[in-house]
């Protein structure tokens, strides 16, 4: 029998010996392996925790004490080890257990995951919480990536750790990779850091030699840590930039030693005040095909587990995915365009940045996982002449919502916002759904908000958005393939604040933005004669095509908007509040997402639940 067929929770875990760790980890990492291979998901990041997952439930007394981890990409080990196994083969799948941790799924998950950075602030929220509740007894442990810790909310929380009086430990997970190749000055600084290991080894027998006599007063501590500091520099011949901030440091440490990790963890798991676990993960480990090629296993689709051979559909007839499109073009502008820079917060492959990073290194921007900065520094390069097109994921640019407004839109600065993953995008579920751009930008000053129907109106609008004097402008468009075989088309001028009528009709009239609009396309077809229902694809939330509500007020009595956003704030209200600002009192049907978080499924299931699929939007029709 499996040693993992004996695990259903970590208390079963920790009645095994040391000795058997590594074979629960290799275990693991096959069960991983094996169920992703038919049912796709974050592969080589879960892989490369393993160690580091048995290692923590092991010591720590989960759920009873905490941990906090960062994105959740890497949680699938968790997932099995805490009563989740027999459901893993439902990882992703509608109805089934959520791609991210949850605190709504399992006790074991102590905080929402999905988004970067954001492990230290809740773990040191949770660690205060104890001790003013007094839990002395829990601990907290925060698991965060190099990748993450380059986001400006890891900063913020480390600082605050520095100040703070608490017991937390960070461990850091090093694999110099967040989905592509960790970038920045951090990375660098991790890739450098390194402290002798004799020094590590007395500091741990020193300090369990003074706890044990009682000499690790308050006092002492930091005249003693400040000592150690000191110490430390001059050994590894350099500064520690978290024992300069009173956070004390060990490591770095082999992640892939469970053995090792436990005693470790052991030595350190009731050591007072704030401390840093520095280990050293490779991405994918243990499955030889991750290990090779990290950037492409961060999420593999299905794939052979035996041979690695990827299962990949390479239909030619099968149109071209929005990011893709976007990828050829923006190097298309660029090359006519001298003053076109791209910037992307660690996302270069995903929103296909990396085609023009490829030919114009010099002119993109790979910025880490800091989308604040992003968009910060894209209006500074716009403030002095260049035009910055700044590519971030719908969910994750609601991070840097306020530098929208204050650093961009404040002085009308000529930055192209590609938002990619608009909408409703599947299987990775609330935390990634992009449902609220339009409406949370739409009240903001200066801005453009479009959204093309298709891979033609996409490269136009690109077009657009980076002809003279056109301020800050916003491109939503959505995670997938388009509709078009043939994406290429000649680059021409779309006038801003103009939509289209799409079918002339009497009976009802549906507007429509964005890729949800071809489904609307084919209800109106499938309907036929049996009612008359125009379409209009309005392109532009703002500025409204006014022109085209004033013919639709004039004509029409009932109006059903169509949109893959929030209904509230989004297409829908805009119409609603043009209406009676102009004293147009048609009915209006608002088909959009609802007011509550959609969960995970496919972009099909989830289209169907909320009703902006073919078959909900025919049955708003005929029911209008």
């Amino acid at each position: 029998m499996k040693l993992l067929e004996t695990i259903k929770y970590p208390e079963d875990l920790r009645r095994l010996s040391e000795n058997e760790l590594p074979q629960v980890c290799a275990e693991l990492r096959e069960d991983i392996v094996q169920e992703l291979s038919v049912n796709p998901g974050h592969l080589a990041s879960s892989l490369g925790v393993a160690e580091i997952t048995v290692a923590l439930h092991y010591v720590y007394d989960t759920p009873e004490d905490r941990i906090v981890w960062d994105v959740g990409h890497q949680a699938y080990g968790h997932k099995i080890l805490t009563g989740r196994r027999e459901q893993f083969c439902t990882n992703r799948k509608l109805g089934g257990i959520r791609p991210f941790p949850s605190p709504l799924e399992s006790e074991y998950d102590t905080f929402a995951c999905g988004h970067a950075s954001n492990s230290i602030s809740a773990a040191l929220g949770m660690a205060v919480a104890a001790e003013l509740e007094g839990k002395n007894d829990r601990h907290v442990v925060a698991v965060i990536g190099d990748g993450a810790l380059s986001g400006g909310l890891a900063f913020e929380g480390l600082n605050n750790v520095s100040s703070s009086p608490n017991n937390l430990l960070i461990i850091l997970n090093d694999n110099d990779m967040s989905i592509d190749r960790s970038v920045g000055g951090m990375q660098k600084y991790l890739l450098g850091l390194n402290t002798n290991k004799t020094y590590n080894a007395i500091k741990f027998r020193t300090t369990r030699w003074l706890h044990s006599k009682g000499l690790m007063s308050d006092d002492r501590k930091k005249g003693i840590q400040r000592l150690s500091n000191a110490i430390k520099s001059a050994i590894a011949h350099q500064q520690n930039i978290f024992d300069g901030m009173n956070i004390r440091y060990f490591g770095p440490f082999d992640g892939h030693d469970v053995k090792e990790l436990v005693r470790i963890l052991r030595q350190l798991k009731d050591m007072k005040g704030p401390k840093l676990l520095h280990l050293h993960t490779q991405k994918g480990h243990g499955y030889a095909p991750a290990e090779k090629d990290v950037t492409v296993w961060h999420a593999p689709g299905k794939f052979n587990p035996d041979t690695g051979e990827r299962i990949v559909d390479d239909d030619p007839t099968k149109p071209q995915k929005y990011q893709d499109v976007f990828g050829h073009t923006l190097l298309e502008l660029a090359r006519q365009n001298p003053k076109i820079v791209g910037v992307t917060p660690a996302m270069p492959s995903g929103c296909s940045m990396n085609i023009m990073m490829k030919e114009m290194p010099e002119r993109t921007f790979d910025v880490g996982i800091a989308e604040g900065h992003a968009v910060t520094f894209s209006g500074g390069m716009a403030k002095d002449g260049l035009l910055p097109f700044c590519n971030i994921y719908s969910a994750f640019a609601q991070r840097a919502f306020d530098h929208i407004i204050h650093d961009v839109a404040l002085l009308n600065l000529h930055v192209v916002f590609c938002f990619d993953r608009a909408g409703l995008v599947g299987e990775d579920g609330p935390t990634h759904h992009g449902a609220f751009d339009m409406a949370a930008l739409r009240p903001i000053p200066h801005l453009t908000i479009c959204s093309p129907m298709d891979e033609h109106e996409l490269r136009r609008l690109m077009y657009t958005a980076q002809l003279p004097d056109k301020g800050p402008f916003v491109i939503r468009y959505p995670r997938g393939g388009g509709e078009l075989q043939d994406w290429r088309c000649p680059l021409e001028e779309v006038t801003i604040g103009t939509g289209r009528k799409m079918k002339d009709g009497t009976d009802v009239a549906v507007l429509s933005i964005g890729p949800i609009g071809n489904n609307v396309t084919r209800v109106i077809a499938e309907i036929g004669d049996s009612m008359s229902v125009a379409h209009y694809d309005m392109r532009f939330l703002k500025p409204l095509d006014e022109a085209i509500l004033d013919e639709i007020g004039r004509k029409f009595k009932r109006i059903i908007t169509v949109e893959n956003g929030v209904r509230k704030g989004g297409l829908g209200s805009a119409v609603l509040e043009w209406m009676n600002d102009h004293g147009y009192t048609p009915k209006v049907q608002r088909l959009g997402l609802p007011d509550n978080f959609v969960e995970h499924g496919t972009v099909k299931e989830l289209q169907h639940i909320v009703g902006i699929d073919e078959e909900g939007i025919k049955k708003a029709i005929l029911e209008a």
